[in-house]
């Protein structure tokens, strides 16, 4: 599929794409709804709190169910970086992890601000969106990484000692550049990942992901996306515990009936490789989406980040209709988030119809400014 060329997209691909993208951004978020209450909770105290199955239907946090964390947060920034760089590229100004870390900055000011300042023009129509001004939890690594104006690079890193699985958690939508070959979609999710995360099992953890959620856009079976990242990750130094952790997963799949014991198993302290480990099993063992998140969040690691990478991977793999339309009718900030995927699908396929050697769409771009 060509990014830039209008003409491959059919009407079938072109909504197919987009109940792709939709199934993503919305399967991950609502995987974070799920997981965010038991976040900070042992397997034990969910069972205790939630009954003996576990935590099986969304439940309040933050004072209502259905709300997110900022791992959905930054996803939708990553979205919007990546339209801003789309938008920018007939500028000649192409540098996208520039684009998604002004997209992050503009997140860090959410973290910081009551509401949206109508003085900074160039914020777009993502930043002024209200609800994305409540602060969920975010680690001390995206406050530090994000804390200033300095880009993290894979030269220069911020938090090189950082392990977490936050980076790989809004890492999705760089899987949705389906025309871009996976190589450079593995070294985009890599740079933007070190933004914030430094350490290599944390940033090719990313790259992995994003790779991953790329085959399936691309109508991959999952088994062969997991198998494609591998061959990838192969050749980056530093690759053997994020390639090691996908092989059990793989390996696991094949070892009895899935459960929380596996989970966990997989997950392991909850680092970076273990959290895309134990989404890659529950996306391939579960009956159904609903089921897959399910078995994601009941463990005592990160809960609303297993949630994430399950849900963005099942989103990728089925589209948006397999998705529990129970939770998304509950799901914070749900209309934002499908016009927010509808625009990147209409980006992708049709990008040229909206700013190009035939004009410019000023709605188009008063959305995604090209100025910062």
């Amino acid at each position: 599929m060509g990014a830039t060329t209008g003409a491959v997209w059919g009407r079938a691909e072109q909504q197919d794409f987009r109940s792709r993208v939709r199934g993503t951004v919305l399967g991950a978020a609502v995987g974070d709804a799920l997981g965010g209450p038991a976040d900070a909770l042992a397997l034990d105290e969910i069972r205790s709190e939630y009954g003996p199955e576990g935590l099986l239907d969304l439940a309040f946090g933050h004072g209502r169910r259905g709300t997110v964390t900022h791992h959905t947060q930054l996803t939708l920034f990553t979205v919007d970086g990546l339209i801003r760089a789309q938008v920018r590229r007939d500028t000649g100004a192409w540098h996208p992890p520039t684009d998604v870390h002004r997209a992050y900055l503009r997140w860090a000011a959410t973290q910081r601000d009551w509401g949206p300042d109508e003085r900074r023009k160039d914020d777009g129509w993502l930043a002024r969106e209200e609800w994305l001004y409540a602060r969920r939890d975010p680690t001390r690594a995206l406050l530090i990484g994000l804390g200033d104006e300095t880009m993290g690079t894979l030269e220069s890193p911020k938090n090189p000692g950082e392990l977490g699985p936050e980076a790989v958690a809004r890492s999705a939508p760089f899987g949705l550049l389906v025309g871009w070959e996976p190589q450079l979609v593995v070294q985009l999710a890599v740079e933007c990942a070190a933004q914030t995360h430094g350490h290599p099992i944390a940033y090719l953890s990313a790259g992995a992901y994003a790779v991953i959620v790329h085959a399936l856009a691309r109508g991959e079976s999952l088994d062969g996306a997991v198998q494609r990242a591998l061959a990838l990750l192969a050749a980056r130094p530093g690759h053997q515990p994020v390639s090691d952790a996908l092989q059990h997963a793989l390996g696991a799949v094949r070892q009895g009936m899935p459960g929380p014991g596996r989970v966990e198993e997989l997950a392991g302290d909850g680092t970076a490789d273990g959290l895309l480990a134990a989404s890659v099993y529950c996306a391939l063992v579960g009956e159904d989406v609903r089921h897959g998140l399910c078995l994601a969040v009941n463990q005592s690691g990160p809960s609303a980040a297993a949630g994430a990478l399950t849900g963005g991977l099942l989103g990728a793999l089925h589209g948006e209709t397999a998705l529990p339309p129970a939770w998304l009718a509950e799901l914070e900030g749900r209309p934002t988030m499908l016009e927010l995927a509808d625009d990147f699908a209409m980006e992708m396929t049709q990008g040229p119809a909206l700013h190009g050697p035939a004009g410019s769409s000023p709605g188009w771009l008063a959305r995604y400014p090209r100025g910062a």
